[in-house]
């Protein structure tokens, strides 16, 4: 068996480690065809990954201009610890306000391991200037290197 095939999560093993991540980085591709890397706050469900920001940001302004975006969790400071997922996809950016808010609050209780937030009016007039950011998977690689033998490195 080879080395990729060895450390390859399973789609299950994938779900837990997005389930337990609370960030994760997001990569566009800027105007001179440089990756923009940040890191985001997210929600994975539905077989995608949500995110909101300002619609004026420039990961936004990225997206629209080009909807290839990959995001990577990683976790691990030894190499036998290193796990992670990189997920590709096509980014679709939804800037109706009430989806939006709605997505907002399901996104923070995503974050808090809860129920939906409860209405608010401040995060409701935050939907107003922002704008979600929808990840379509289409490629997804993983790694967990507690999976090779002791002593492989």
């Amino acid at each position: 068996m080879n080395r990729q095939n060895q450390i390859r999560m399973t789609p299950e093993e994938q779900a837990a480690y997005l389930k337990r991540a609370r960030t994760m980085t997001l990569c566009t591709i800027d105007k001179d065809g440089y990756p923009h890397a940040v890191a985001m706050a997210f929600m994975a469900t539905d077989g995608c990954i949500y995110m909101t920001s300002f619609r004026k940001a420039q990961k936004v302004v990225n997206v629209r201009r080009n909807p290839k975006v990959a995001v990577m969790i990683e976790s691990g400071n030894k190499y036998d610890e290193l796990k992670g997922l990189m997920i590709r996809g096509r980014c679709e950016v939804i800037d109706d306000p009430d989806e939006v808010w709605k997505i907002m609050r399901e996104i923070r209780a995503f974050q808090e391991g809860g129920a939906a937030a409860p209405a608010d009016a401040v995060i409701q007039a935050r939907a107003q200037k922002r704008s979600v950011l929808k990840i379509i998977p289409e490629k997804i690689a993983s790694w967990d290197h507690s999976k090779l033998p002791l002593g492989t490195y």
